[in-house]
């Protein structure tokens, strides 16, 4: 299994907002909405062994199943119309647990600290970071959990608590990618073994 979490510090955490303006009026949901869709789509197919989890405002987490996940296409606003949708559901989430609001998508009250510790339980913890350790010198982890976040940097807590949890702090590129492409680069990494069997 590969986990992508990807920390969403502006998005809207209710589904009050409109699909045809979501770098302006929802917070920079695209930004996430790129993000599954670079987790989930090869050319004419889906990856199965892949959960995606969006923390959005610390609040809630929207998460994405590879197994089972249905009407998932290859365009951000449809992606955002499954996030919507999970929003409106968000009071059926009581507690932990999840409320599912269409196959493979459901929501939780987690915030970022339960998230990451559950998901630390089943795999390796992998900090994405510009300034982490160069990828290439590292050993492809058995079942990563990538953590990264949207346009902004990790706040302070959120740093705090990934030094105390992470595994490896890595870099994808000597340049700053965006966190969608950062996505395509370690898929792309654990696809050919470090980027040594193509």
């Amino acid at each position: 299994m590969r986990q992508f979490i990807v920390l969403g510090h502006d998005v809207p955490t209710t589904p009050d907002f409109p699909l045809d303006a979501l770098p302006s009026e929802a917070g920079r949901l695209d930004v996430l909405c790129r993000c599954v869709n670079s987790a989930f789509f090869l050319s004419h197919d889906l990856r199965e062994d892949v959960r995606v989890s969006l923390v959005l405002g610390d609040e809630f987490t929207i998460t994405f199943e590879g197994t089972g996940l249905h009407r998932l296409n290859p365009d951000e606003r449809s992606t955002a119309a499954l996030v919507r949708k999970a929003l409106e559901q968000r009071d059926e989430a009581i507690g932990h647990m999840a409320a599912e609001s269409s196959p493979g998508v459901s929501i939780s009250r987690l915030g970022f600290e339960a998230t990451l510790s559950s998901a630390a339980d089943d795999g390796t913890v992998v900090q994405l970071h510009q300034n982490g350790n160069p990828i290439v010198d590292a050993e492809p982890p058995e079942d990563p959990v990538f953590v990264l976040s949207d346009h902004h940097e990790f706040t302070d807590e959120e740093a705090a608590l990934l030094s105390e949890t992470a595994d490896a702090r890595v870099s994808l590129s000597p340049r700053a990618l965006h966190a969608d492409h950062a996505i395509t680069v370690a898929h792309n990494y654990l696809d050919t073994g470090g980027f040594s069997e193509y």
